[in-house]
């Protein structure tokens, strides 16, 4: 362990590597790296405990660095630290795992997610420290935020979450430097201001010069001894160290020129890198539970459940039967029906209150560590949580997440309750899939497949309740989709997901009898699809298609399988939701889109006929 004059050595070679890179790269943040420079040279060389040869032991703390501008100081310490053998001077090159925002990457294993969109780390640590005291493991999870990111509404309500659970296990440290991007950050150097905002919040609030080394110590060993949730309020100067930029405007995100580098190297001593060796993380042994044989709730065909209950019930088996599934809930588990959990595995049970934002990143930081988390709310909320599922997908993440009371069946709750655009949302994410069951059997399925997936997976439930169509032993397989009804006579492919499935298979019926023969096609998986051997079908089938869905028509399922049939010389007409739905009873609704089974019959007819 390096004492404090140690410390202070270091801090001038991670000040001289973070100015040689960015100038190097033409490009960076190095003002915002030298105010934290103090920090970060505390937490990888006297405060960390971690396992050298191995990033991925579990007892190793956790470190997020959420000002993720700042990655050029993470990277350097890494490297003096021995941790990683980048170059250095290869920061933001092409060839180089050195990105200008930390990305997790098998060259840089003890990077654990990705950060530089402001405001996510905490909640991330949140769920890391969480993980600890679920497993009963002693590593501690460190989280550096940025003054300017403190005003992010997702930092509060990890704030708060982390109080309300006493994770007295995760330390964070605002970098307090007063200047943001354009000028002043809100509350510049009020201090205080801080600290009665964390404090209110529950927090253990530990006010410190950011400079000095000796402080950040004591507040280090102040926050291990706390009982409560430990917030540093490091005050500090925007590129401190080198004397024309400190504290100075205009200097936000620009690297210094070759002369200013060489001017700036003059005031910060040239020094020998102390011998460090990082302190070893405690080993926790973990008994495992007995596992328990996987019982799936089973349904009989033409059972009235909906899919929102049968993701309850399986979620319940699922937890039951392996300790690492984690149902998290914006508190409407009794709509989403993930209360199941919290009435046979409490433990399994994590209740995140009506704070999407910090829910998607908890699971993140539960994924990390070795969890597989179901987060569920209702879809319409999903959407102010994106740029948390974007980062995630970004991370490459493993979790799942359940959005209820998707599209206009949900009925008289109105618009502003109906997820319209969650399809959309999720498509557009990097290895991520979209699921849609439209009965009870088939979504205790697909949250098995969801389960295996390695990525973010979407299961989108249905509030009304719905037939149950498939056998309980019925297999489903990603990309693909089911042939409910077909003939060597058809004319016609009438293809749904969801709720409109079951208006098809009405529709089905109405067009036998006016002679119309028509296949109907359950489209259960809209991210990945077998876009070839639906083609062949539809080909064998009529070469005609009509697609509804409860969805807008951007990014919907129906606009994924248009740009897949172009040039293939089929017929297709897209229903989907046009208006801005109001309240009604959910046949109303579908009837008013003209998604029900009559609109689609119609459009089915006219095409047949047309052609």
């Amino acid at each position: 362990m390096l004492n404090a004059k140690q410390l202070s050595v270091i801090a001038s070679v991670l000040r001289r590597d973070v100015l040689q890179m960015t100038s190097s790269a033409k490009s960076g943040h190095p003002t915002s790296c030298l105010s934290a420079t103090e920090i970060v040279a505390a937490l990888f060389f006297h405060e960390l405990a971690l396992d050298k040869t191995n990033p991925h032991n579990p007892d190793n703390d956790e470190f997020i660095i959420s000002k993720g501008h700042v990655a050029p100081l993470l990277y350097a310490a890494l490297k003096r630290a021995g941790l990683i053998t980048a170059e250095l001077n290869h920061l933001r090159k092409l060839s180089s795992p050195l990105e200008g925002h930390p990305i997790p990457s098998l060259e840089m294993p003890w990077i654990k997610v990705a950060t530089g969109s402001l405001g996510q780390g905490l909640s991330i640590g949140a769920g890391m420290a969480l993980a600890a005291k679920l497993q009963k493991r002693s590593f501690r999870t460190y989280a550096l935020l940025g003054d300017s990111e403190c005003s992010e509404g997702s930092v509060w309500e990890a704030a708060q979450l982390a109080a309300y659970y006493k994770l007295n296990n995760i330390c964070a440290i605002v970098d307090v430097n007063k200047l943001g991007q354009r000028g002043e950050t809100m509350l510049a150097h009020d201090i205080k201001s801080y600290a009665q905002r964390f404090g209110t919040f529950g927090w253990n609030v530990i006010v410190v010069n950011g400079h000095s080394i000796s402080e950040i110590l004591k507040a280090f060993t102040k926050a291990r001894n706390s009982k409560k949730p430990s917030i540093i309020i490091a005050k500090t100067v925007k590129g401190k160290g080198v004397s024309f930029i400190e504290g100075k405007l205009g200097w936000h995100g620009r690297a210094l020129s070759e002369a200013e580098l060489k001017k700036a190297l003059i005031e910060i001593p040239a020094a020998q890198m102390p011998v460090f060796e990082p302190l070893a993380p405690a080993s926790t042994s973990i008994k495992p539970r007995k596992p328990q044989t996987l019982s799936l709730p089973r349904y009989a065909i033409g059972e009235e459940v909906a899919t929102r209950e049968a993701y309850g019930a399986a979620l319940a088996a699922l937890t039951q039967a392996d300790p690492n599934v984690l149902a998290l809930d914006a508190e409407v588990s009794n709509s989403t029906f993930s209360d199941k959990v919290k009435q046979t595995r409490p433990d399994q049970f994590i209740e995140c209150f009506i704070a999407e934002q910090n829910m998607i990143s908890m699971a993140q930081g539960l994924a990390v560590k070795g969890y597989k988390p179901f987060a569920s709310t209702f879809a319409a909320f999903l959407s102010r949580a994106h740029d948390q599922l974007r980062m995630a997908a970004i991370s490459k993440s493993s979790f799942t997440v359940c959005g209820s009371h998707a599209g206009v069946s949900i009925g008289e709750d109105g618009a502003s309750q109906m997820g319209l655009e969650d399809i959309a949302l999720f498509r557009t994410l990097q290895n991520s899939i979209v699921l849609q069951p439209a009965d009870a059997n088939s979504a205790i399925k697909l949250m098995q497949l969801a389960q295996q997936h390695n990525g973010i997976a979407y299961i989108r439930t249905l509030r009304p309740k719905t037939s149950v169509i498939y056998p309980h032993h019925e297999e489903f397989a990603l990309g693909e989709f089911k042939v409910l009804k077909s003939s060597g006579f058809d004319s016609i492919v009438l293809v749904g997901t969801g709720i409109t499935l079951h208006e098809s298979l009405k529709a089905f019926q109405l067009l036998h009898k006016q002679g119309i023969s028509a296949a109907v096609v359950d489209c259960y998986c809209i991210k990945p699809f077998n876009s070839a051997r639906f083609i062949e079908f539809t080909k064998a089938h009529g070469s005609r298609l009509i697609v509804a869905e409860d969805h807008y028509y951007e990014g919907g399922f129906g606009e994924m399988l248009s740009s897949k049939l172009a040039n293939q010389d089929i017929c297709i007409r897209h229903l989907a939701v046009t208006t801005q739905p109001h309240s009604a009873t959910k046949d109303q609704l579908l009837a008013a889109q003209h998604i029900n089974a009559e609109s689609i019959a119609k459009a089915a007819a006219e095409i047949v006929r047309a052609h």
